[in-house]
């Protein structure tokens, strides 16, 4: 297998990669649920409580001026990132699914009324589904699903069959976490251009892998998740576009969102603190710039190819493996490093419990993603997910225990 990453020189950068799981060497092949840390990042976290510890935006102390512009640098990075062209409109929360909720607690309760449709796909994650089930709950919109095609990528060619004057809001992933298969996002947001349609993208899968130009893909939104960005968990973002954010209401009230409060009533601060109430993760936003560096130093284009290379042995290598049913498209060009299968007779958790003895780490179940196991008919799937740090030995060592798998169940059925 051919790669344009040293992925040998980088798991030396991630310690837990040298670690043992069960007794043997940890194979990591979760990444799509969380990826590994790089000492720099583990160092940068422990590093702010170590020594730089203070709260932001309030403190009238040398400690606290130096919390804040670090907290601050960390935005300008992810704006950076995303080529935003404001740093002020890309606001920090828990994670993507938070981000997702404050569009949808936000904006759609202000704006959504009876009648109106928000169009989803049944490709997508618990999280870019329940928020807006909720907002339409509330507000008696209506929950629209994009076709999917025969081998479940979005069927862009019928969009104008759920496409219409009620169309409010299209709220799509980047990716899939659960097929890998990567979506034309600029298609789907031109349609909602002229709709007259808001465009969210749910990028928790994307950001990691793939290079994002908000500006670009012209979204309206975009969501992320630090912490499968090799950052801390429990650091979000939010990315909107100024005039909307700036039009949206407050998502949770108190601390650092206000800009003056009388007795009875407030006023909110401006961007980005209006919808930063609390006080929130600084160490783990600190830390999450260190993780930025990281990744544009590797290279997002060279992680998007290796990750190809790997998704591509992986299939050929799977495809091998006697009565192993592979889900996604057969299409690699559109999917990320990304592999669901089930082996014949063998429940997924079953393959997840063999492969953790062998010190393989996947991940079991519905993946958050329950309407598309209902549409491929299965209880779940077993997922291998590919990052910078995997390699081809990875995926041999995934065979190697699947057929191990096998000769378990194989002989558990013949006694």
């Amino acid at each position: 297998m051919g790669s344009l990453l040293d992925y040998r020189a980088i798991r030396e950068d991630f310690p837990i990669l040298s670690t043992r799981m069960n007794g043997r060497p940890l194979v990591f092949l979760d990444s799509a649920a969380s990826s590994q840390k790089p000492q720099r990042v583990i160092d940068a976290f422990n590093d702010y409580y170590r020594c730089r510890n203070a709260n932001i935006h309030r403190g009238a102390y040398r400690l606290s001026y130096e919390a804040t512009d670090l907290y601050e640098t960390t935005r300008r990075r992810v704006a950076h990132l995303l080529n935003a062209p404001h740093p002020e409109s890309c606001v920090f929360t828990r994670n993507a699914t938070e981000s997702i909720n404050l569009v949808a607690r936000s904006w759609g309760e202000a704006n959504l009324e009876e009648g109106d449709e928000i169009l989803v796909s049944e490709l997508e994650h618990h999280s870019n589904l329940v928020p807006w089930f909720m907002v339409a709950q509330r507000c008696g919109a209506r929950i629209r699903h994009i076709p999917l095609t025969a081998d479940y990528q979005l069927d862009l060619s019928r969009l104008d069959e759920v496409i219409n004057a009620r169309t409010r809001i299209i709220a799509v992933q980047h990716m899939s976490n659960a097929l890998g298969v990567i979506h034309d996002l600029k298609r789907i947001g031109a349609r909602a251009r002229s709709a007259g349609a808001l465009f969210l993208i749910d990028g928790a899968q994307g950001a990691s892998h793939l290079r994002v130009d908000v500006q670009d893909l012209d979204c309206d939104f975009y969501a992320l998740s630090a912490h499968k960005m090799l950052g801390p968990t429990g650091v979000g973002v939010l990315y909107g576009k100024r005039e909307l954010m700036e039009a949206m209401p407050p998502f949770l009230g108190g601390g650092d969102m206000i800009l003056t409060v009388w007795k009875d009533g407030f006023k909110p601060a401006p961007l980005p603190n209006k919808f930063e109430a609390g006080t929130p993760n600084i160490a783990g936003v600190v830390a999450f710039a260190i993780a930025l560096d990281y990744l544009e130093k590797v290279g997002l284009e060279r992680i998007h190819q290796h990750e190809a290379a790997l998704l591509s042995y992986a299939v050929e290598e799977l495809s091998r493996v006697p009565g192993l049913t592979l889900y996604g498209t057969s299409d690699l060009s559109v999917r990320g490093g990304v592999v669901s299968f089930n082996v014949d007779g063998v429940h997924a958790h079953d393959v997840g419990t063999i492969l953790d003895e062998e010190g393989i780490a996947i991940r079991a179940g519905h993946h958050c993603c329950e309407p598309l196991m209902r549409l491929l008919d299965i209880p779940g799937t077993a997922r291998a997910s590919f990052y910078m740090y995997n390699g081809p030995e990875d995926v041999d060592a995934l065979v190697r225990a699947l057929h191990k798998v096998r000769d378990i169940f194989r002989s558990a059925v013949k006694s």
